[in-house]
Order: structure tokens, then sequence, then C-alpha cells
């Protein structure tokens, strides 16, 4: 069935990869996506590429795009109240065996766009939209959209509308919050227009009591910019700065810029300059950490795709890489038969999103909340780097063939590329 007639939720790197696979097994197909902002969303923090998506950037061609564009971070250093470096972990240069800097440490508008531009002229956007609802038919999927209440049939809707997936919770019947574990961490993301790193390469971490964490990476535009992240991090104790966090993300960004000069006006560091960054922004947004671990990842002719599936701190990017690529190519090797082509999808990636680490509590461990907490964690660093130990670590794992996990899939019939 070459012909499918598709409807994508979300036009961001999930759906955007999917589409450019499918169109590689089925260059005919009718695909649809709706998005719910006016235009693009090409801004967002720093994304990296690992494991299995690494080989499939590579099969896609856009490997080398996507190296012109990242933004040359080098690695990571911990710092003190005063700048001091405290340990640094660089880069591997080896994409089997990554570091917390990735090879392709990219910004996500800059991934996005890659994968959005093969592609935006074969498929048909609708901006300012969203699914209101659908109903699940014996051959059909009949979708009524929010704003202008047409209803429409398709062969196949594709959720990749994000962690808090609306779609995901009509298909199991649910809140979509109920399958979202919160990790306790909580980040401002924003764009600085002014090089607050003088030049360095290396991304800064800087912790305050209290869980507070003043993180700055590299911006390689010319103009001077740092990308800038204020992160709160909080435990089971601390449920009443826990709540005030997430009730300043639902009255929006003014609310939530607010909450971080009050509580970060006195976190030291660079804290003044980067509150006055955040202000003087255009692009500020905030968000938890949340884990998304779905049940089951499509139900008759609906999948989930990408964050509104399985969304995973550290590896969300790479997953929605994979998760494109995996649909698209059991569509191709079910020859169109989407009720098959869905059941496989889900054969291959629920095992392996079941068996990566859920992150949680690591925030918590990695970020202590009290001073000696801390500078205990800073020697410990201090001693593991100055040892080299984690350069070791990395060595040994690639000579023993312990790389990045990947995925278990099968060889997929894709057709040449004329």
């Amino acid at each position: 069935m070459s012909n499918l007639n598709i409807l994508i939720s979300g036009f961001g790197i999930a759906g955007g990869a999917f589409v450019l696979c499918m169109l590689r097994a089925y260059p005919d197909a009718k695909i649809t996506i709706v998005e719910r902002d006016p235009t693009l969303r090409l801004t967002g923090a720093s994304v990296d590429i690992r494991s299995s998506a690494v080989d499939i950037i590579k099969w896609l061609g856009l490997e080398p795009t996507i190296r012109e564009q990242t933004t040359n971070e080098q690695g990571l250093q911990f710092v003190d109240a005063n700048g001091k470096g405290v340990s640094t972990i660089g880069a591997t240069g080896n994409s089997d065996s990554q570091s917390f800097t990735s090879e392709y440490e990219i910004f996500r508008g800059a991934l996005a766009k890659i994968f959005i531009d093969p592609i935006i002229d074969r498929v048909t956007t609708v901006f300012d939209e969203t699914i209101d609802h659908f109903e699940q038919r014996e051959d059909k999927v009949r979708v009524t959209f929010a704003k202008s209440r047409d209803v429409k049939e398709y062969d196949l809707l594709v959720a990749a509308d994000g962690y808090r997936s609306k779609i995901r919770g009509t298909m199991l019947n649910t809140q979509p919050e109920e399958h979202i574990r919160d990790l306790g961490a909580h980040v401002a993301y924003f764009t600085i227009k002014k090089d607050l790193l003088h030049g360095a390469r290396l991304a800064k971490w800087y912790n305050a009591t209290n869980g507070r964490v003043i993180f700055l990476r590299p911006d390689p535009d010319p103009a001077g910019r740092t990308r800038g992240n204020l992160i709160m991090v909080t435990t089971n104790r601390e449920l009443k700065t826990r709540t005030r966090l997430d009730n300043a993300l639902r009255q929006g960004n003014e609310t939530y810029m607010a909450l971080m000069e009050e509580l970060f006006r006195d976190a030291g560091w660079l804290a003044p300059e980067v509150l006055q960054g955040m202000r003087e922004s255009d692009d500020f947004y905030s968000s938890p950490f949340g884990l998304v671990r779905s049940p089951k990842l499509h139900s008759d002719r609906v999948v989930l795709l990408g964050d509104a599936g399985y969304a995973t701190f550290g590896i969300g990017t790479s997953l929605a890489i994979i998760g494109g690529y995996v649909l698209a190519g059991e569509l191709l090797r079910h020859s169109g038969h989407v009720e098959a082509a869905l059941k496989g999808y889900g054969d291959i990636m629920q095992p392996h999103v079941n068996t990566l680490p859920s992150g949680e509590n690591m925030m918590q461990w990695f970020n202590p909340q009290t001073w000696w907490g801390i500078s205990i964690r800073n020697a410990i660093l201090a001693v593991a780097t100055g040892l080299k130990l984690d350069k070791l670590a990395t060595m040994a794992a690639s000579a023993f063939g312990f790389t990045e996990k990947k995925v278990a899939m099968p060889e997929y019939p894709w057709p040449a590329v004329e």
C-alpha cells in the first residue's frame, strides 16, 4: 500500500525523522502534519545524537550537515563560586562511546530544520491547529480538529506531540500526566546575548545550595552569545519548592522568570549576569524533566512516537530519530499493512526502551543540596578526572566492546536512493 494517508501531530525532530524515512520507503505517501504553534518552532536548547541514531543520520546522508552545525562544545567543566575549574570531562572523540558532551552536540532548532528542510514541500502542514479527538474505525482513524472542527479520515495517526501527549491520554483512556514520572528537576532555557564564557568551548556547571544549578553552554554565533540554563533540583522532601515550580510553569514565562530571580539572586558565580540575560532573551521557555513509559505504543491505527511514548532523560532526541526510522521501516517491511507494522514497531521499541536507565534520582545524587555535599562531590570528580579515570573507563569500555546500547532491529528493504 504505497499511497498511505498519514496524519502526524507535531512537527519536530520525531515527526521530521519519521517523514524523511517514510518518503524513502513510500515516495507517494500522502502525509499531513498538524502543528499547534503558528509557525515552525526552530528554537531550543542543545540536544545530542547517540546510539543507533548515529547510524541513522549517516544512512540518511545528514551527518556532514549536522557536524557543520554542531556547537563545537569540547566538554563539561564544573566550577566553584569564583569560576575556578574543579573538574573537566572532555568529549571522547568517539561516536560509539560518548561522554556528557556528544560528538553531535547541536541546538534543537538547527537539528529540526535539517530534518524538516528536505520534506517541507512534500507534505501538507496545518499550523495553529490541534486534534480534538479521534475515533478508531475498522480500517481508518477518524480525526476531529480542534479549531476548524473539520473531520477527516486517515490510514494512520502518529502522535509526535511530546511528553504531555493528549493523544496518548485518549489512546490509553487516561489523563496524559498518568504515565509521566517526575524526575525532580525543572529547567529554564534561554539564549544570553553576551558571551559569558569569553570564547571558551567548555560548558560550565555551577552548583549552589538548595539544588540550584547554573549551567552555561557555548554558542558558536559570531555575535557572541551563551546558552543559559537555570536548573532547580528538588528531592521528595522539598515538595513545597517543587509545587511552586510546577505552579509557575502553569502560569507562564513571566511568573517563572520572577521565581528564578527570587531563587537565584544570591546563588553566586555569574547569577546576576545570567538573570539579566534571561530577562533580555527572546526564546525563554521552561520545562520539568519527565520520564514517559507508556504501557503500549500503539492501538489499532494510532501510534506514539518519540517523547509521546518514551521520553527519556539524556537520550530523548536519539530515541525520537530511532523511533521514526523503525516506524517507517516496519511500514515498509509489512508492505504498508498498518496493524502489522505497528505491532512490529512496538515489539522493537518497547523492549529497548524498558531496558534503559530511568534517570530517577540521578539529578539528586549528582547535585547535592548542601555546601558540604557539593564539596564532597567536587572532590570525587577532581580525583577521578585528575587520575584520568573517566578516560580510562571509556577506553576500557571501547576495547572490550562495551559501546552505547543500540537497538536490535531488522535490515529493512529500503529502495535505492536515486
